[in-house]
């Protein structure tokens, strides 16, 4: 089966350094095979065909621990739900000069709609939206000093609870994905 691990906070502001090629020897040293990186900030495609969600997170958030001595959270999503929540991006949010538009990808533990009432939005610069295993945000970027995500980003304990990757991570998280289940097909 084909997951994606989001790390969350690493290699953020010098905080939480993160070799990712040494990352990936930690994933191999669990028993993922095909493991792939993608950028910095803790994404990481991978096979495991043996082993749930459950205990997928708990063997990597310890062995992270062994092997760079960070306690660090590890969010594992399998292809499917994955996949579930790329249909329901628009398509048209993009994250460059003109729009700021990001995926929340929550925790179990607040994976649920009322999640946004949690969150500091500005009804009149964001638009948000929660399914399930997420939340999508998005704000023209002249309107980023008035959007309640920089301030959410600084206040809101509920952030602890979610890591954030911008829609075009997003998509190359998802296309990634893709590639190694269609190789997975192939190979079988």
């Amino acid at each position: 089966m084909i997951f994606v691990a989001l790390l969350r906070g690493i290699n953020v502001g010098g905080k939480n350094k993160v070799d990712m090629k040494k990352l990936k020897l930690t994933f191999e040293g669990i028993g993922a095979t095909d493991v792939v990186t993608y950028i910095n900030t803790g994404n990481i495609i991978f096979r495991d065909d043996a082993r749930s969600v459950q205990q997928l997170s708990e063997q990597l958030e310890a062995a992270i621990a062994v092997d760079f001595g960070l306690t660090i959270r590890v969010m594992v999503r399998t292809m499917d739900e994955i996949k579930r929540i790329m249909d329901k991006l628009p398509e048209h949010w993009t994250n460059d000069t003109d729009m700021k538009s990001d995926v929340l990808y929550l925790w179990d533990e607040i994976n649920e709609e009322a999640v946004l009432e949690k969150l500091i939005i500005n009804a009149e610069v964001d638009r948000v939206s929660y399914v399930d295993g997420a939340v999508f945000w998005s704000y023209d970027r002249a309107d980023a000093d008035k959007s309640g995500m920089n301030k959410m980003a600084t206040s809101k304990k509920v952030f602890q609870q979610m890591t954030v990757r911008n829609v075009n991570t997003a998509r190359k998280i998802y296309e990634l994905m893709q590639a190694a289940e269609q190789k997975q097909l192939t190979k079988g």
